[in-house]
């Protein structure tokens, strides 16, 4: 070992590595807190820093996605046929589009509509993809600033957004857990010429529906995920809602044979199992509750499965090293783009998990 590196203690090594993370400007993982925890001898780990579903699929997913197995010498169906008539079985009729997570929709989106020079917004602070795969297409990307509660102001994201190609609006927004009403993402579609990309990741969290607005615009895009609430974050499975002049293009800038049959069987059997996760759904609106209510330190409202927390006067990466020793992993929000380091985002985990993050947390003054 350098000698440098043995003169670092583990906090101060811990910051470096979040340093070099955020410096490289891609996309920042929870590997350096989970290498902190694991420094301090800590074997069981409390997992909340990636908004992932602690329990397992449904057993049908599991079943299905089992069984396609037996085929995966084949290539999938490029259309993912099967797919897109499991979304309209549980969804209504809709049009659909399918990718490798959410990511990969955004990605295709891009590459589909998006040229060098054009201008794409992006609503901060928010997940910082957006703006990763804007720039791998060149594009100049527009920051729209939320308000100090981090709500959106209609006028001001139609004003900014008015000449961009592509716009992109999460609700709930990630890292904050905001909800836009669908009135405003309503008068934002209303007043804009291009596609909004409204990333729907976390709604089924939340108790709000914008499906009925893509009955209204030809402009919005609906981007969905079987990762969180379908507990299927491993098996990569992205959709969106587009509309239907949209579809055709999509399909002719998609990379071939992407989603493959093994993912794409066990999100048919998620869907066919019906509920969406509904006893997650339940224990993540009992620990949001509880999170705001016991926590010492504020948190912001949240319609997702996690929750922000304003980490004052600690910095968000001190606290998430000061939680890493405990064996709790949560995600600083320094890498978002437009917000403060003084914010943590946490997820729903396991009870076991939710309660050995309140413990800790509450043990700082």
């Amino acid at each position: 070992m350098p000698a440098s590196d043995r003169n670092e203690t583990t906090g101060s090594r811990f910051t470096r590595l979040v340093r070099q993370q955020y410096l490289s400007g891609g996309y920042v993982f929870a590997t350096p807190a989970v290498a902190r925890a694991r420094g301090k001898g800590i074997s069981r780990i409390a997992r909340l820093a990636s908004n992932e579903n602690p329990w397992p699929p449904s057993d049908t997913a599991i079943r299905m996605g089992g069984e396609a197995l037996e085929g995966a010498n084949r290539y999938p169906d490029e259309t993912m046929a099967e797919l897109v008539s499991a979304l309209s079985r549980h969804h209504g009729d809709y049009s659909f589009v399918t990718g490798v997570g959410m990511d990969g929709v955004i990605e295709t989106l891009l590459r589909t509509m998006v040229n060098p020079g054009d201008k794409v917004a992006v609503s901060v602070p928010t997940f910082s993809f957006y703006q990763l795969a804007a720039r791998a297409q060149s594009a100049d990307i527009i920051d729209i600033p939320r308000q100090a509660d981090f709500a959106v102001e209609p006028r001001d994201f139609i004003r900014k957004a008015r000449e961009a190609k592509v716009s992109f609006l999460c609700s709930p927004n990630n890292p904050t857990g905001t909800v836009t009403p669908p009135g405003d993402v309503r008068e934002i579609l209303s007043k804009i010429d291009g596609i909004l990309f409204l990333d729907n990741a976390y709604v089924e969290f939340s108790e709000i529906d914008y499906r009925p607005l893509m009955r209204e615009f030809d402009n919005l895009v609906i981007g969905r995920t079987m990762s969180k609430a379908f507990a299927l974050a491993g098996a990569r499975v992205g959709y969106a809602f587009v509309p239907a002049w949209l579809a055709p293009f999509y399909q002719r800038a998609a990379t071939p044979f992407t989603l493959n049959s093994i993912s794409a069987q066990a999100a048919i059997g998620a869907l066919e199992a019906g509920g969406g996760g509904r006893d997650y759904i339940t224990s993540v609106r009992h620990w949001r509750k509880r999170f705001s209510d016991e926590c010492r330190f504020p948190v912001s409202p949240s319609g997702a499965n996690f929750v922000m927390i304003d980490s004052r006067p600690y910095s968000g990466t001190e606290m998430t090293g000061m939680l890493a020793d405990r064996g709790v992993i949560v995600r600083s929000c320094a890498s978002f783009p437009g917000l403060s380091d003084h914010f943590i985002r946490v997820s729903i985990g396991e009870d076991w998990e939710n309660e050995l993050f309140l413990a800790s947390i509450n043990s700082f003054r």
